[in-house]
């Protein structure tokens, strides 16, 4: 049964690059285009953490997994188009790890001034874990009565949801993420649930 799985896991990766990627020049533009219309302009996708489930507590620093809701987890950050496509995620990071944490020990985040992935004025759209960047527009933590925050929250908020549906689309096709059984003894057995939560992903943009 493992080689089986190993063997289905190594031929959804070698789709990856056809059904999991960041947008090209032009399909940033109709990701932006999309979101012009809900007065993002420039944004190009949907930022936002969520948390998959451990069915045990992890071997070493153990204690870290263990999120806010009291359970073992990974930290899970994905971005989405307009079309609840993902079009990048990272995991690996304990469950009790701040958002903005995880996002930051990311790929994409020492390239978010690359040219290859944002054009002039584009950005991500997140909620009030992250902070404001030249690529990164996020919701205000605090409003004070501002009538003006309160109203650019709700548009952030509203504008977001899609990312909110993605993950629970996501989690709703594969049950394994609402809880991987497996304890993580080693540094094998992350890189492998890595694999698994990579390749729910693929298949989640292929029937997208």
């Amino acid at each position: 049964m493992v080689n089986y799985t190993n063997r289905v896991m190594i031929a959804l990766e070698s789709c990856m690059g056809q059904e999991f990627a960041w947008p090209d020049r032009q399909g940033r533009a109709t990701i932006a285009e999309h979101f012009a219309a809900l007065g993002f302009p420039g944004c190009v996708g949907l930022v936002d953490g969520t948390l998959v489930k451990l069915s045990q507590r992890p071997r070493d620093d153990g204690e870290t997994y263990f999120d806010r809701k009291s359970n073992y987890s990974l930290n899970v950050q994905v971005i989405c188009d307009q079309h609840k496509c993902v079009i990048y995620f990272f995991a690996g990071m304990p469950g009790s790890c701040h958002d903005l944490t995880c996002l930051k020990r990311s790929g994409l985040w020492r390239r978010l001034d690359s040219a290859q992935l944002f054009d002039r004025g584009q950005y991500l759209l997140g909620d009030s874990d992250y902070v404001p960047l030249e690529r990164l527009v996020c919701s205000y933590k605090r409003t004070g009565g501002d009538m003006d925050k309160v109203f650019f929250n709700t548009c952030i908020a509203h504008a977001r949801v899609g990312n909110k549906h993605c993950i629970g689309i996501l989690k709703a096709r594969w049950h394994s993420l609402k809880g991987i059984r497996t304890q993580l003894r080693n540094a094998r057995e992350n890189a492998y649930v890595i694999r698994w939560i990579r390749c729910c992903n693929i298949l989640h943009n292929f029937l997208i």
